[in-house]
């Protein structure tokens, strides 16, 4: 059994490793001399920004995409983020289902959108005379279906993160005294459709508005998924007695919403259960 001075030590060298790991993501930032970054508002982008901040000064923007799929308020939090940190903030808007990879529901949509996001974003790094687009993406990102991915090779999107578990990153968050370093990470309202079927803003909106709905009974962990008609609610175990309480208020904001039949899903909030059938057919071959 280890000694009270020998838990004193390792935890010194587990902070230690740390800091060192910090410091290299610092150095790493710091060697661009500027940078646009991506910025959503969550915990991986935060961390990001408020380190190039530190390090680039002015010489480092964040840019909100503002794609029609975001969730009531994200762009409200990102900007209020930004500015808490005090790092320049602009916000951009851009109609993904123009594509029609996206429009369709295309498997590979991910890419699809992340390609038209990230042009955008170049193009706009240039006009402002930035040297570097980076992004929040982390190590734990490479274990998923992230078919995403490929469109940041593609734009040469650099990841300060690349080399971070999410644990590793909340861990900074929280050594950085960042108020989301907790927060879960949510992805866009596309996500909520089933592949190959067709997206629409109206869709997009039945889906907003009933995850809004949810937060407004107290359930912040909650997903919405639109299956032609069929929702299918996905929330933390922790909530359901939240929904049972709710039930007939909730069915009745759906049906008025426009869906046919309101369900709970049994396998609770997960993230990615949309993908299970394409990251099961054939292996990520997106990985960076």
């Amino acid at each position: 059994m280890p000694t009270t001075a020998g838990r004193k030590k390792t935890s010194r060298n587990a902070c230690d490793f740390q800091d060192d790991k910090l410091e290299r993501v610092r150095a790493y930032i710091r060697s661009h001399r500027s940078v646009l970054i991506a910025f959503s508002g969550g915990v991986d982008s935060t961390v990001v920004a408020v380190l190039a901040k530190q390090e680039l000064g002015d010489s480092a923007v964040a840019v909100t995409v503002n794609n029609g799929a975001l969730r009531h308020g994200e762009l409200e939090h990102a900007a209020a983020t930004a500015k808490a940190i005090g790092i320049k903030h602009l916000s951009i808007a851009l109609n993904p289902l123009i594509v029609p990879e996206i429009k369709h529901n295309d498997p590979e949509r991910c890419y699809y959108c992340k390609k038209l996001t990230f042009s955008a974003l170049r193009d706009l790094a240039n006009e402002l005379h930035l040297n570097t687009v980076m992004d929040g993406t982390n190590a734990s990102d490479l274990n998923v279906y992230r078919p995403g991915l490929k469109a940041l090779k593609e734009f040469n999107v650099t990841s300060p993160l690349i080399g971070l578990t999410k644990d590793e990153v909340r861990s900074f968050a929280r050594a950085l005294d960042l108020p989301n370093a907790n927060v879960s990470s949510n992805a866009c309202l596309l996500t909520s459709f089933p592949y190959g079927t067709i997206v629409t803003k109206e869709r997009i909106e039945r889906v907003r508005q009933a995850e809004w709905m949810l937060q407004a009974i107290g359930i912040v962990r909650g997903k919405v998924r639109d299956h032609n008609g069929f929702a299918r609610i996905e929330i933390g175990k922790e909530d359901a007695r939240a929904i049972i309480l709710h039930s007939s208020a909730i069915a009745e904001a759906f049906v008025k919403l426009g869906f046919t039949y309101v369900t709970l899903d049994l396998e609770w909030l997960r993230s990615g259960s949309m993908d299970v059938a394409p990251s099961s057919a054939k292996p990520n071959s997106s990985r960076l």
